[in-house]
């Protein structure tokens, strides 16, 4: 115990972690005696093991696992290492398929193995000293796996664990992943009538619904009128295109297992686009450029298909078919740390009007070991402009030393949302790849062909992405700006009707979104409905409210503002609407 207490808070966790895992399949083993073992890893916030078992487990396993796991962490016993031939070892695994594949992948002449009671498994370490220096864990879900992550091998199931350093550590946890399921957007998604996916037509494609299609439509027109005041042309492209485009892209050579088949037009292939890119640079390149022109910046809300895999797929955080919004900026040499600078703080302003303050940012630098495209002096000015927008901007980062894509250096802004967790948002991306490979040019001062550099760059990475975390960030509840449904006149009885349309009336003449709900239900009844459709205000009316054109306000948070007149209701909404709080 004292060695553990004595190392890192990482070094213990992840010893831990990982010593809970054999635990773990050890008790499945128990209950399940021809269990077939895969692999059982520490990750960020526990373990988990991959089985193939004779049935499927359910939630209600868990517990019986559970239970034999702390039985084996109360016996205490030692976990101890050895090393056998590689010959040896093939039998001693001899009926479990996995532990051989592992054990064929495995160049050294010895194998690691590790043994807690009499429970054996194929292992390097390290482990804890003894079970019972387990500490505070929770079997969380299970879920399916294949085999080495390849859909062409055996689905196995796989049982995740949380494990912390503290019971108030896995507690927190455990509260936050509770938070995390309460504002899942597939299913605020559903209870708000927002979208939907219907996987008999089509899994990865999204269904947008009246409300969920206002609210992507604000999104949109809020990111049309800051791209046009910033200076950039807003282009519409093509769906599809001909292979002929593809094959010099270089997206059919590097690209095409994430690209969908071609389709058949007069003979020529033609391909959905899994990218907007070679389309902007047809449209600059369709007239001769100068350098006075230059920056040229093309922004495009393009929708994009790329093939996933089915088991990636993720509500609208991972989908095959999904609007980026793009941008592409061509600048001479002595504008690109101005253009980078440019995207940097309107990233900043952007996410900030939808209330994401706090960002993490990754700077991916060229790998030494392999091909790139550009020149090493391309590669080191961009890099270097990158490195110092970052610091200027005073923004916390990580440098991912080789992390870059063959075609240039980037970075990618994390933003980081209420429950702490990262999204990745905004790209800035040089591109040394495509101008050369499209022969894209400027005429210069002197009179000659110049290439220009080309940047690629997102702000919110997808509409679908984005719309999910920010669902997610407000748990449904929309700042106003943004909401569905601003505001639901609830008239006390029917004879209330004619005045609540008179409110909602005047309500829209104010470019306000309101409804109205008629219902033949109590008035309590209507207003909770209202909360939990998430609207921002609700406005009820009764004989009071209507002899004096007013309105009584409660809001979403329960907060009772009484009865106040309808132009002062009107003002306050579109004071709010305005601040975009």
């Amino acid at each position: 115990m004292q060695e553990l207490d004595q190392m890192t808070k990482e070094e213990r966790l992840e010893r831990m972690r990982h010593s809970a895992a054999h635990i773990m399949a050890e008790a499945v083993c128990e209950m399940f005696p021809d269990a077939r073992l895969g692999i059982g890893p520490p990750i960020d916030t526990g373990f988990y093991y991959d089985f193939e078992l004779p049935r499927t487990l359910t939630l209600e396993d868990l517990p019986v696992i559970e239970e034999k796991m702390r039985e084996r962490i109360e016996s205490n016993v030692p976990f101890e290492p050895s090393q056998i031939g590689r010959d040896e070892a093939r039998e001693r695994f001899h009926d479990q398929p996995y532990k051989l594949d592992l054990i064929e992948g495995i160049s050294d002449p010895t194998v690691g193995l590790y043994q807690q009671g009499e429970f054996v498994d194929l292992c390097q370490g390290p482990h804890v000293e003894r079970t019972g220096q387990i500490r505070d864990f929770k079997l969380m879900s299970v879920a399916g796996a294949y085999w080495r992550g390849d859909e062409h091998n055996p689905m196995l199931q796989r049982v995740y664990g949380a494990l912390f350093d503290s019971k108030e550590e896995l507690e927190h946890y455990l509260e936050r992943i509770e938070e995390a399921h309460r504002r899942d957007h597939r299913r605020l998604g559903r209870e708000l009538d927002l979208f939907s996916f219907h996987e008999e037509f089509g899994p990865g494609l999204v269904y947008w619904h009246p409300k969920g299609g206002r609210v992507r439509t604000l999104i949109e027109d809020f990111w049309r009128e800051e791209h046009l005041r910033g200076g950039y042309d807003i282009v519409y492209s093509p769906h599809i295109g001909k292979s002929t485009l593809w094959e010099t892209s270089g997206h059919l050579d590097f690209y095409s297992e994430n690209m969908y088949s071609p389709m058949d037009i007069d003979g020529q292939d033609y391909y959905v686009k899994p990218m907007n890119c070679p389309f902007h640079i047809q449209i600059y390149k369709n007239s001769l450029k100068s350098y006075r022109e230059l920056p040229i910046r093309l922004a495009e809300l393009g929708t994009v298909y790329r093939y996933e895999r089915s088991g990636v797929l993720h509500g609208l955080l991972r989908v095959r078919g999904f609007t980026q919004d793009d941008a592409h900026i061509f600048c001479r040499p002595d504008q690109v740390k101005q253009e980078i600078e440019r995207c940097v703080e309107f990233m900043r302003f952007y996410l900030g009007a939808f209330g994401f303050e706090k960002f993490h940012v990754y700077l991916s630098t060229r790998d030494t070991s392999g091909k790139y495209a550009g020149s090493l002096e391309d590669w080191g000015m961009a890099t270097n402009v990158l490195r110092d927008v970052i610091n200027e901007q005073g923004l916390p980062h990580d440098v991912d030393e080789g992390g870059a894509v063959f075609y240039g250096p980037k970075i990618d802004v994390k933003m980081v949302d209420t429950l702490g967790r990262e999204w990745q948002c905004t790209t800035i991306q040089f591109d040394f790849n495509l101008p050369e490979r499209f022969d894209v040019t400027y005429i210069g001062e002197d009179g000659r062909e110049r290439r220009p550099y080309m940047v690629h760059r997102a702000l919110l990475g997808s509409m679908e992405r984005f719309f999910g975390v920010l669902l997610e960030h407000y748990a449904g509840a929309f700042p106003l700006w943004l909401a569905p449904v601003q505001a639901i006149v609830i008239p006390i009885a029917d004879r209330h009707i004619d005045y609540a349309e008179k409110v909602a009336a005047e309500l829209r003449s104010a470019d306000l979104r309101v409804d109205i709900d008629a219902r033949s239900e109590r008035m309590q009844a209507k207003i909770r409905d209202a909360q939990l459709q998430k609207v921002p205000y609700m406005l009820v009316v009764g004989d009071r409210e209507a002899e004096a054109n007013a309105a009584a306000i409660r809001l979403r948070s329960g907060e009772d503002l009484k009865a106040r007149p309808i132009t002062e209701i009107i003002a306050r909404m579109k004071e709010e609407v305005s601040q975009r709080v």
